[in-house]
């Protein structure tokens, strides 16, 4: 486990309350699937300390990771923030390295073109270093479509069909299924045609 040692100090509920969402700090690395004790992640607050309103104060961690905690809770780990002169040091969990969830279209998608592809990746970055986690292979077809953002209907069955929004892409089907859409919308694909300027020019 690779872990940096640095100084800080732990923060009160009232120095917290006066940080904001871009301020770093540091909190627990114990996770639901992994327990990490004594060790800190950094993390940003997800509100800014000011619209505190009792409860738990939440921090989003640099890995996409949502903590909440009481700082003046002397049973919880708490926040912490680096300080050269702090009264205490920590242990923070570094980053092993990104993973990249791309959508990749190789024509033809032979294994040979993949095998080439993956090789490619493994000679720039090093061998046995890149991992591949998730493959999904997937025949693309042809066309090029518009997505949108439509409204998931809710009621009686038989209501209007979902309610179009703004466009999110435009480009190939497969890439839908890595688009990130608002709570309560659901993608809507439909054929491409290009817009044509009936305008009369002189």
């Amino acid at each position: 486990m690779n872990t940096e040692k640095i100084a800080a100090r732990r923060l009160s509920l009232e120095e917290v309350t006066k940080l904001g969402v871009k301020d770093r700090l540091f909190v627990s690395a114990d996770t639901a699937e992994l327990e990490l004790p004594g060790c800190y992640v950094p993390a940003f607050l997800t509100k800014p300390g000011e619209d505190f309103e009792g409860g738990s104060i939440t921090a989003r961690t640099v890995f996409q990771e949502e903590v909440s905690c009481l700082p003046d809770d002397e049973n919880e780990a708490g926040i912490y923030l680096a300080d050269e002169n702090g009264s205490v040091t920590i242990e923070v969990l570094q980053s092993a390295g990104v993973v990249l969830d791309l959508a990749l279209f190789v024509p033809g998608a032979d294994k040979g073109a993949l095998t080439a592809l993956y090789a490619a990746v493994r000679q720039a970055f090093g061998a046995d270093i890149v991992q591949i986690w998730r493959q999904g292979l997937k025949e693309v077809p042809d066309v090029k479509v518009d997505i949108f953002e439509g409204q998931i209907p809710r009621g009686r069955k038989g209501n209007d069909s979902p309610k179009r929004d703004r466009r999110a892409i435009d480009t190939y089907p497969t890439r839908a299924d890595f688009i990130e859409f608002s709570p309560g919308w659901k993608p809507v694909v439909e054929i491409h045609r290009p817009i044509v300027d009936d305008t009369p020019t002189i």
